[in-house]
C-alpha cells in the first residue's frame, strides 16, 4: 500500500503520517527529514535544498525525485510506504508516477489533510524544533530543551511570519493543482479535516482509508 500525504504546511501530516505508519505497519518516508539530515551534514544537495527551504520555497523536483528513486527501491518499502512531502507540485507527481511504474508500484491512496489558512499561521508561528532530533514542539520557546534528546529548541526560518505566508502562496499556487491531477487521473482523493485533537484527526483518516 502506497499512501500520499498532501496537505498545507502546518496540517499535521507528519504526525499523521508517523502515526498511520504505526498503524499500517509500513515506513513513513519524509523527504524534508532526509533533505534536513543532507543539510546538517554539508552535502552539496542539503546545501542546495537549504536555499529554497530558507526562503520557505519548494525543494526542486530533481532533489525530491532524486530521493524517492532510492527510498522505493529497498527493501524497507517492500509492502509499502507513506510519502510525506514527495508530491507537492504536478511534476512531481507525474515523476512519482513514473518511477513507481518502474518498479510496477502506483499510489493506492492520496489524503489530503484540510486546515484554514488563519489556524495554519497560528500553528506554524507557535512552532519550534529540536535543533538536534527536528522533534516538534507547539507552546515551547526557542532555547528551552528537547523532552526526547535534551538539544535545543529553535524557530526554523521558514517558520518567521514572512516565511509562512510565502509557503502558503506556493502552497495555493503549486501544490493544489496536484489535487486536480489525481481527479483527472482517476484516483480519489480523500479529504481529511485536520483540525481538532490528533487522536480525532487519526481516526479520520483510518476511517476513510478502510483501514
Amino acid at each position: 500500500m502506497i499512501i500520499v500525504l498532501l496537505g498545507p504546511p502546518g496540517a499535521g501530516k507528519g504526525t499523521q503520517g508517523d502515526l498511520l505508519a504505526t498503524r499500517l505497519g509500513i515506513p513513513k518516508i519524509a523527504t524534508g527529514d532526509v533533505l534536513r539530515v543532507a543539510i546538517k551534514d554539508g552535502s552539496k544537495r542539503g546545501l542546495e535544498a537549504k536555499a529554497f527551504m530558507d526562503r520557505g520555497d519548494l525543494v526542486p523536483d530533481a532533489v525530491i525525485l532524486g530521493i524517492l528513486q532510492d527510498v522505493m527501491t529497498s527493501p524497507q518499502t517492500a509492502k509499502g510506504a507513506i510519502l510525506d512531502g514527495a508530491v507537492r507540485t504536478v511534476p512531481q507527481a507525474e515523476g512519482v508516477a513514473r518511477t513507481l511504474e518502474e518498479v510496477g508500484r502506483k499510489v493506492d491512496y492520496v489524503l489530503l489533510f484540510d486546515v484554514e489558512d488563519d489556524e495554519l499561521v497560528a500553528r506554524l508561528g507557535g512552532r519550534t524544533v529540536c535543533q538536534e532530533c527536528q522533534t516538534p514542539y507547539m507552546g515551547k520557546l526557542p532555547g528551552d530543551k528537547c523532552n526526547k534528546c535534551g538539544g535545543r529548541l529553535v524557530r526554523r526560518k521558514d517558520d518567521e511570519p514572512e516565511a509562512i505566508r510565502n509557503r502558503l502562496s506556493v502552497y495555493r499556487e503549486q501544490t493544489k493543482p496536484v489535487i486536480g491531477w489525481y481527479e483527472g487521473s482517476g484516483m480519489k482523493v480523500l479529504r481529511i479535516d485536520a483540525t481538532g485533537a490528533v487522536d480525532e484527526v487519526t481516526a479520520r483518516a483510518v476511517k476513510a482509508l478502510g483501514a
